[in-house]
């Protein structure tokens, strides 16, 4: 078996020569440069989506469990069951071929925008679904505690059922963060130049697939193992003494 060619990510991208320290002057640039804004555009697309999921997925999720609201119940369910059973891809063609023809103004926002949408949307209703479940996981004395102090709705979800009903779900939110980094690379359908996009075209233009497959392999586990760090500190943080969460995380 032939022995990896590491080197290849030191090459200038135009003249093919190696570059001392990997790191190119000018316009010019290596593929390691190359790979890293790849890697960026990823962290990019990913946690804008992240962002676009939690808010969205946050209202949602709270809607489906309004108990005098039916049709803002309905509408909280069909969201979550129109987004997601439809394929991620299927959805990142919708939002970049057909919504711009359906409404022409839209063909001159960024495409990135409109795969940070798509995948918003597309793991906002994991997170609906997700807060949904915290929720309705609480004893209702909670909920009814709050209506005793005078709360508003709005109130008691704010200070009573929500701060909880996130602690709950830490765990499974911590694997759908880290899981929107891996779904960010359908955005290579649409010539995102993200990690799997820089994969297909500098593989073929190199012809050292293995070498750049590692490498962008590499770039995702670290943004993985990030995520997954960043939620543990958070999951830490927030956690009430004796209090188990989803998945046992707080027997830990």
């Amino acid at each position: 078996m032939p022995s990896l060619d590491w080197p290849v990510f030191c090459r200038d991208t135009l003249s093919g020569e190696q570059v001392a320290g990997c790191f190119a002057s000018g316009r010019d640039q290596t593929y390691l440069q190359w790979m890293l804004q790849a890697w960026g555009w990823t962290v990019t697309v990913s946690l804008s989506g992240l962002l676009v999921a939690l808010v969205l997925g946050s209202v949602i999720g709270v809607l489906r469990t309004l108990p005098d609201s039916p049709w803002l119940v309905r509408f909280g369910n069909a969201w979550v069951e129109l987004f997601r059973n439809i394929p991620l891809l299927v959805q990142i063609f919708i939002w970049y071929y057909v919504v711009p023809r359906m409404w022409p103004a839209m063909q001159s926002i960024n495409p990135t925008l409109l795969v940070i949408l798509g995948l918003g949307f597309f793991t906002s209703a994991r997170i609906a679904e997700q807060l949904r479940s915290g929720i309705q996981a609480l004893p209702r004395g909670q909920r009814y505690a709050g209506m005793a102090l005078g709360f508003t709705t709005l109130q008691y979800y704010r200070y009573v059922l929500l701060p909880m009903a996130y602690r709950i779900i830490m765990p499974p939110l911590t694997s759908e963060s880290m899981n929107i980094f891996k779904n960010s690379s359908v955005a290579f359908a649409v010539s995102i130049a993200e990690l799997t996009q820089f994969y297909y075209q500098v593989g073929e233009e190199t012809g050292h697939q293995r070498e750049v497959y590692f490498g962008v392999l590499a770039l995702y586990a670290v943004s993985a193992l990030l995520v997954n760090q960043v939620m543990g500190f958070i999951t830490r943080r927030l956690r009430v003494p004796g209090m188990v969460m989803a998945g046992g995380a707080g027997g830990h």
